[in-house]
């Protein structure tokens, strides 16, 4: 049950490198995060933590419900281009992603996690980071910059739920909040930043240096 979770999280991840559009991007998020809502919903259950399951609720509500909507409605106030200004095809993004989980699973190896669904997980884990960091600097958009921080942060969750059987449930609060709170934060941001510049396009930015 577990490793087809961790395969649905892989899955979606892999959704997020091929979509060409700002919605589906979005939407791929959310699958993610469905996903990893299930394995801590799991994970809470048979080990009975309550905290767990405070944290997957926590998972459902914000990462699933609320800052999609969150992003979609920025996306619709500042007429943000669906097209994600791609640095670099869909076809090589998903080429580049293979090759990211083979490296996670070459450096989980490394790291000495050579067994069973911990090791799956951990691969999983880095590639989720990994492919993150990918997508910020693979597309032009500052909004899908703004997702691939936030995928990263799920690979983050995810690395630290397997490797320390569930962060300190505070810590896990705190974390969330912050997210929560950054989301906010970096919307605004590229909000005022499109209404000065009239467009999010980074690569555009990058003209106005010196």
């Amino acid at each position: 049950m577990i490793e087809l979770i961790l395969f649905g999280i892989l899955a979606a991840t892999y959704l997020l490198v091929i979509v060409k559009r700002m919605p589906a991007l979005i939407q791929g998020f959310r699958y993610q995060s469905f996903f990893i809502f299930l394995i801590t919903l799991i994970a809470g259950l048979t080990e009975n933590q309550p905290g767990l399951l405070i944290v997957a609720l926590l998972i459902l509500a914000l990462k699933v419900f609320i800052i999609p909507f969150v992003l979609n409605s920025i996306a619709k106030k500042i007429s943000v281009d669906e097209n994600l200004g791609l640095l670099i095809n869909a076809q090589l993004s998903l080429v580049v992603a293979l090759l990211l989980t083979y490296f996670s699973w070459v450096f989980s190896g490394m790291l000495g996690f050579n067994n069973g669904h911990i090791s799956i997980a951990i691969t999983v884990a880095f590639s989720v980071i990994f492919i993150g960091g990918f997508l910020m600097i693979s597309r032009m958009k500052a909004f899908t910059q703004v997702l691939g921080l936030l995928i990263m942060e799920n690979g983050i969750f995810l690395f630290a739920s397997f490797l320390s059987g569930g962060m300190p449930f505070f810590v896990e609060i705190a974390i969330f909040l912050d997210v929560f709170v950054s989301v906010i934060i970096m919307g605004l941001f590229v909000y005022r930043i499109n209404k000065l510049f009239t467009h999010i396009d980074v690569n555009k930015l990058s003209r106005l240096r010196g």
